[in-house]
């Protein structure tokens, strides 16, 4: 008979999902799907809001990634203004998104990775959690809890909030940087550099340890995507979008926010609430990609930071041609948090960075607007439109999960498929099927929304399994 294994809730996710897979009668895995099943709905919540508390209204889908959220949502804005941003204002918002970035990545490798890395992915589910790592390798687990509180700080520091803060804003932000808080910056900094180096150090000296995962999470062709400067260095806040295919060739080229949504779709499955993004020229399923720290490595020619710059070299001789297998993706953020730590300081040594001039201001000079950055887990989209009193009367968000959201399913079923072999599956095995997911670092809280009329499907089944009726709408 058929089977159906059930993993709920897949652990260690900011967020709540759970992943299936389906057995034939050879114990054979079929078919395996990763299910968002909670449900959020802002683009509803803005409607009938004014445009300029967007960005603060957005901050809250997220309580890891708000920034990201904030500074997409203000550039939408600032296009429904037609306004150009001051000179500091954006290299601050530039600090405040990289700060974020490093604490995210800090949570994602330490918090949720590094107990199957560090402690391995067969060991006690009792002591598989940060706690274990830090009683493991102590250095680590300090080490780890000093990267997020080092991006936590910046981001209090600005915004006067580490979480959530409304600093900023349509047209800038509220408040200049003080000369005292320059100065507690630049003083936490080689901490981070030293905390870096040790996540480095101690994650290629494990990593050869995992090539029968590499070669099975999520490791096949794909196209990717993210944000990149004309010089082909990586970029965060601004710059335009690059798609390119399996074999690294540009598919296109300099997509901004105002032609993202010309050229991405988003389709939709029964199994989630979360939608599949992919490249309209190629349709779905064939033009889906992945995004965030792996693609951002694929993507770039160069880091534009020294340290950083040597790792990515490093980083790109993990294969011959693109670094395919998502496995990889705990080794990018190491590289971007080197970076973003090293951004950081270049920022605070611009000449301009106290200037008070921080703050464009405007009313509603065009009807719509659109914002685009990257977020931690890779691209975010805002996609606004207003009535000429400037309240909201359309939003969408496409989502960084939602981007991944296809390449996420494949791999859960590449790595089922290799693992589970005549019905037969330990704890371990489940939590390898888990870890594929985790090396995406998913954020189910931003990635699911409701955009038109929400599917619901209800299926009465009997006690034998066998399903009477269903009904469905959307």
């Amino acid at each position: 008979m058929s089977q159906t294994i059930t993993i709920d809730p897949v652990t260690r996710l900011e967020g709540h999902g759970k992943i299936t897979i389906q057995l034939n009668g050879q114990g054979e895995v079929e078919d395996a799907h990763f299910h968002v099943t909670q449900v959020r709905g802002f683009e509803r919540f803005s409607e009938g809001r004014p445009f300029y508390e967007m960005p603060s209204l957005m901050a809250r889908i997220c309580g890891i990634c708000p920034v990201s959220h904030l500074i997409a949502s203000a550039k939408a804005c600032e296009a429904i203004m037609s306004v150009r941003i001051p000179h500091t204002a954006a290299q601050l918002r530039r600090m405040m998104n990289l700060a974020q970035m490093v604490q995210s990545h800090a949570l994602s490798f330490f918090y949720l990775a590094s107990p199957d890395l560090l402690l391995g992915m067969e060991s006690d589910p009792k002591v598989r959690n940060i706690l274990g790592v830090a009683a493991a390798k102590p250095e680590l687990g300090r080490g780890g809890v000093a990267l997020r509180r080092f991006g936590q700080s910046i981001i209090e520091l600005l915004g006067e909030k580490r979480v959530h803060p409304g600093w900023v804003v349509p047209g800038g932000v509220t408040e200049p940087l003080s000369t005292e808080k320059r100065d507690k910056i630049l003083a936490m900094i080689p901490e981070a550099y030293a905390n870096i180096a040790l996540a480095l150090g101690a994650y290629k000296k494990i990593a050869d340890t995992f090539k029968a995962e590499i070669a099975v999470f999520a490791n096949f062709p794909s196209n990717y995507m993210s944000l990149i400067n004309e010089d082909e260095s990586i970029e965060f806040t601004d710059g335009a979008l690059r798609l390119i295919d399996a074999k690294g060739s540009t598919v296109e080229d300099g997509i901004t926010a105002t032609r993202y949504t010309e050229v991405i779709g988003e389709a939709v499955e029964p199994y989630s609430y979360t939608k599949f993004a992919y490249y309209k020229p190629l349709g779905y399923p064939e033009g889906s990609y992945r995004v965030g720290p792996l693609a951002r490595l694929n993507i770039v020619k160069k880091m534009g930071t020294p340290k950083a710059e040597k790792e990515l070299a490093e980083f790109k001789q993990l294969a011959p041609g693109l670094v395919e297998s998502s496995f990889h993706y705990h080794h990018a953020r190491l590289v971007e948090m080197l970076y973003g730590v090293e951004r950081i300081e270049e920022i605070l040594a611009d000449s301009r960075i106290l200037d008070k001039h921080v703050r464009a201001t405007a009313g509603v000079n065009r009807l719509e607007g659109a914002g685009q950055a990257e977020a931690p887990r890779g691209v975010l989209h805002h996609h606004y439109k207003v009535d000429e009193n400037g309240k909201m009367t359309w939003a969408n968000l496409v989502i960084a999960t939602g981007q991944n959201n296809k390449a996420m399913n494949l791999g859960v079923l590449q790595a089922a498929k290799h693992y589970i072999k005549n019905g037969k599956f330990t704890e371990g095995i489940l939590n390898r099927v888990e870890a594929v997911v985790r090396t995406f670092d998913p954020c189910l809280s931003c990635s699911t929304h409701a955009f038109g009329q929400m599917p619901l499907a209800i299926t009465l089944v009997s006690a034998e399994g066998e399903e009477l009726d269903k009904v469905v709408r959307g």
